[in-house]
């Protein structure tokens, strides 16, 4: 594909966005192949963890300026077609069956801010500015409000949104937009490092499933969570990797999955 590469490395996927010229920007083509790179991700049984990274100085700087000046002169029902273009690829990356790890080594601003953040987990590195700067040109971060008042609360889900300023990697941590702040030097051996420990300590089978519990459980109240976690931890204990895995430790065994 012309913007979006993806390769496999010892069972790591990475989804690369490559258009640096013009700071790796998101317009609908863009959009359309991070979608389909995502689902050869979850589809490659090559694949155990999946990596999101970009090329060029900026990890992603939101919509293309080009693309946005089509969309003002879109129609609402032009317009409501291309925003779920997004939703879909926000919702696809937020519920996939792999973990997925976001190697952010330049800013991340509005929709690139967005992709990274419903990534699992996040890397980056301490130079990265993060932000949502919609408020600021008269647009609106609909979508990813969805997904932030999950991730960091409504306390700072109205700072960044209302505010519209960026902040540095650390004051992204430090409200839990990110988890890990790298020097640039180590960015790349510190996502690869990680992503092998989960790929050789834990189960791919576990690991899905807590997934799906974790972007479920929100919409339950305690009477539905609660059974419904119930269900969930039968559904394990069925599983082929629990078998394995109970039978190694019982046994005082050590096995790499």
């Amino acid at each position: 594909m012309e913007f979006v590469q993806y390769r496999t490395e010892a069972r790591v996927g990475y989804i690369t966005l490559n258009r640096p010229e013009k700071r790796n920007a998101l317009n609908y083509e863009v959009v359309r192949q991070l979608k389909l790179a995502f689902e050869r991700a979850e589809n490659d049984e090559a694949c155990k963890v999946v990596v999101l990274e970009a090329t060029g100085d900026v990890f992603c700087a939101g919509a293309d300026l080009a693309y946005l000046q089509t969309l003002a002169q879109n129609t609402y029902p032009e317009n409501l077609y291309d925003s779920t273009h997004l939703m879909q690829l926000f919702h696809q990356v937020y519920t996939l069956k792999k973990v997925v790890i976001a190697q952010v080594h330049g800013h991340a601003i509005a929709g690139g801010c967005g992709l990274a953040a419903v990534c699992d987990l996040v890397f980056s590195v301490p130079t990265a500015q993060f932000g949502y700067t919609e408020v600021k040109i008269g647009f609106i971060p609909a979508i990813v409000s969805v997904f932030l008042l999950r991730k960091i609360g409504e306390s700072g889900t109205k700072q960044l949104l209302l505010t519209g300023d960026l902040i540095s990697a650390e004051e992204a941590r430090q409200i839990g937009l990110i988890n890990y702040v790298v020097a640039p030097t180590q960015l790349a051996t510190a996502v690869f490092e990680f992503a092998q420990k989960l790929c050789r300590e834990n189960s791919a089978q576990s690991m899905e499933l807590v997934k799906e519990m974790i972007y479920r459980l929100p919409d339950m109240n305690l009477n539905q969570s609660l059974p419904y976690a119930a269900e969930m931890n039968a559904t394990a204990r069925g599983t082929a990797d629990c078998q394995r895995g109970l039978k190694a430790f019982l046994k005082k065994e050590k096995f790499d999955w």
